[in-house]
């Protein structure tokens, strides 16, 4: 959508949650939130600006998925590679993501949401792991929008544990099919994705949910992530609801 035709869009429906088609919401989300730094480098801001203005739009975009009816929404908060960034930019990352638990959680609690999360968080430093415990476990009983977090998370070693796992489990050879291996994962219990939304024009998944990805509709956009608003949000959600998925077969349209 050019610059525009995005404008009139706008003008044209002043309630962004009267254009959201509930018929054919996707139940699962995931989005790779991308573009924090480039966002930054484009105002002359420190990268950490980036960041924090990224975290914004975490609270945009989740309070949007629970009050339209998303049931699960699974954001890649920090990769294994992630690891690789200079110790200040992971440490502000660390610093953002304790922020955010302990700010927004009472909030998402009285929103009926659920807190999850993937990964390996045994490197996290011990206040960030003791957080994230707590908005597991005081949120664990909710039933509305799962909120997934995807720390130290990397779709290669999910796949890799999970085998690891049916293994010690001594699953012989005929139980081992793509349920039994949906299982082992860490998002076990939980449909896979629907539409994935990765920001700021990249156009690849980054050792994201290989697995469970499988299936899923794709939506890239340009727009970096501390720019994805609930408009932005919306226009995924829209084109979601346009595609034919046909999961291998003929198709209905």
């Amino acid at each position: 959508m050019g610059v525009i035709a995005d404008i009139i869009f706008r003008r044209r429906h002043t309630d962004v949650y009267s254009r959201v088609d509930k018929e054919r919401l996707p139940r699962h989300v995931a989005v790779i939130m991308d573009g924090n730094g480039r966002w930054a480098k484009r105002r002359m801001l420190p990268r950490s600006a980036g960041h924090r203005a990224g975290v914004e739009r975490v609270r945009t975009i989740v309070r949007m998925s629970s009050d339209i009816g998303v049931k699960y929404l699974t954001l890649f908060a920090f990769s294994t590679e992630n690891w690789k960034r200079p110790a200040d930019e992971v440490g502000t990352l660390m610093k953002l993501l304790l922020e955010y638990l302990a700010k927004e959680l009472d909030e998402l609690n009285e929103k009926n949401v659920r807190i999850r999360t993937f990964g390996d968080l045994s490197k996290l430093p011990e206040k960030v792991k003791a957080e994230i415990d707590r908005a597991v476990k005081t949120t664990e009983q909710n039933t509305g929008l799962t909120l997934n977090m995807a720390i130290n998370y990397g779709g290669r070693s999910d796949i890799a544990d999970a085998v690891r796992r049916i293994v010690a489990d001594g699953l012989r050879t005929d139980e081992i099919d793509e349920a039994c291996i949906s299982r082992y994962l860490s998002t076990a219990g939980e449909p896979d994705p629907d539409l994935l939304i990765r920001t700021s024009g990249e156009m690849r998944i980054s050792n994201f949910l290989l697995y469970q990805l499988a299936y899923a509709e794709f939506y890239f956009t340009d727009t970096l992530w501390p720019d994805f608003d609930e408009w932005e949000y919306l226009k995924a959600l829209d084109c979601f609801a346009r595609r034919d998925r046909r999961f291998g077969g003929i198709g209905g349209k």
